[in-house]
């Protein structure tokens, strides 16, 4: 399988291209519209067709480029049945998969950091992989004080979803801010400050509901624009709101 990690240094946002090598088929997940050229150049690069781009969750924090890459390329959008997403093609439900290749991505619905948060487990030969979106981070976790957000969904989903998958499993986290790029399971019981299994689920509500948090800078011109898949629809000088 072919697989790449790439970073959008400004929101610190990892996007992930997994291809397989013998029919050039490939997905993304998580497309930042400010590296669609990038992600377009390596897909040549490497003679893959992209079929589908996949966003963990409505993100608040950038713009995703799954709009542009299927104008561009004819991917198919995959968003969680649960945002509400008119424009995308495909309305993700839990436990459905996407074939590329020979190779397959199972979703799962992981809510918590928003109400429509997805984890993707791809299984490749020996090495289990799940690209965790927001759910669950290297040492760390989403905030869950806005988008529907909750601990207590969070908690549950981490646990039921993610924790579930055998321990050696590499996990690839939507976001990093401190340098890290995996981590693994058993890495995430035992040392996750906020998820570690020695925390239960009033403890973890305590932590992530103290944090008083920022929102996103780029929190008002992300939302509406990733609810119509990445379209960003310029201001009309003179018209009434």
């Amino acid at each position: 399988m072919i697989f790449r990690q790439l970073i959008d240094k400004e929101t610190s946002t990892y996007t992930y291209i997994l291809g397989d090598a013998d029919s050039g088929v490939a997905l993304i997940i998580d497309p930042v519209i400010d590296q669609v050229e990038r992600d377009i150049k390596i897909l040549a690069e490497l003679g893959l067709t992209l079929t589908h781009t996949l966003d963990t969750h409505v993100h608040a924090d950038h713009i995703t480029g799954s709009g542009v890459l299927r104008e561009r390329l004819g991917a198919k959008t995959v968003v969680s049945t649960r945002a509400k997403v008119k424009c995308a093609d495909i309305d993700a439900q839990q436990g459905q998969t996407i074939a590329f290749g020979a190779h397959s991505l199972e979703i799962r619905l992981t809510p918590g950091h928003t109400s429509s948060c997805m984890s993707f487990v791809v299984v490749n030969g020996d090495t289990t992989m799940v690209f965790s979106g927001d759910a669950l981070f290297v040492r760390g976790c989403g905030r869950t004080d806005f988008q529907q957000g909750s601990p207590s969904d969070l908690y549950d989903s981490v646990h039921n979803e993610i924790y579930s998958l055998p321990d050696d499993t590499l996990v690839y986290p939507g976001h990093d801010y401190k340098g890290h790029t995996v981590s693994t399971v058993a890495e995430e019981k035992a040392h996750n400050p906020r998820l570690n299994l020695g925390i239960d689920k009033a403890g973890f509500s305590v932590i992530m509901d103290g944090l008083k948090l920022a929102y996103p800078k780029k929190i008002k011109e992300s939302l509406p624009a990733n609810m119509a898949c990445g379209e960003i629809k310029p201001k009309t000088e003179g018209m009434e709101a």
